[in-house]
């Protein structure tokens, strides 16, 4: 009995070595194909740099993220200002607490070229996407993802994964701003219901069509 309590432990401390030593690119893929859904929790930093000058790192955001695939999310901005991304896999919503001011867009093709499309898109990520492994670091390993799109604001977005799970997402632009992201508290396939995703309008708000 004891052997084989020893044996599983063994087995069980290997698979865990075995899967934080996965290729990026293994780890998101598995992540990708094992998780229809996950919520968590997020910090997100702008950093800025131009020539000849010392980087310019913005003051955190921080919030809460819940998504489905494909296309449906709630990002929740918490701190410094309360806003809402909300897609219910069709529209996107875009509720600014402080305003009172919602701002609708189509979802449609826009989401396949954008970092979003990465966390909360289908599981063609290939089809939209150049991906290849970008090495280790901060005891990550580091996929880089390039959009095939000419057209779209970002181009490379870089994550971070361990234990098969993503931790730290880099956007980079073509502007010389990267934001930053850390995830934490990541939920693998919560529990959901049919109007998790529908966007209630707030009473009052005032509504802009894009």
């Amino acid at each position: 009995m004891h052997r084989f309590k020893y044996v599983a432990l063994a087995l069980a401390g290997w698979l865990a070595v075995a899967q934080a030593q996965a290729s990026a690119l293994e780890q998101f893929k598995s992540f990708v194909s094992s998780t229809k859904a996950a919520r968590g929790e997020f910090s997100q930093r702008q950093v800025k740099s131009s020539t000849g000058e010392a980087a310019k790192v913005s003051s955190a955001a921080s919030g809460t993220f819940l998504f489905a695939r494909p296309g449906k999310f709630i990002w929740t901005y918490s701190k410094p200002y309360e806003q809402v991304l909300q897609a219910d896999g069709e529209q996107l919503f875009i509720f600014d607490k402080d305003l009172n001011q919602v701002t609708v867009k189509k979802l449609g093709d826009a989401l396949g070229s954008s970092p979003a499309a990465i966390l909360f898109g289908s599981n063609d990520l290939e089809k939209n996407f150049t991906l290849s492994e970008a090495g280790s670091k901060d005891g990550l390993e580091w996929l880089k993802a390039v959009p095939k799109a000419k057209d779209t604001s970002f181009e490379l977005i870089t994550i971070g994964l361990r234990n098969g799970l993503p931790e730290a997402m880099e956007l980079k632009d073509s502007f010389g701003q990267t934001s930053v992201l850390a995830f934490r508290k990541i939920e693998k396939n919560p529990p959901l219901t049919a109007t998790t995703f529908k966007f209630v309008m707030p009473k009052g708000a005032d509504v802009f069509n894009n």
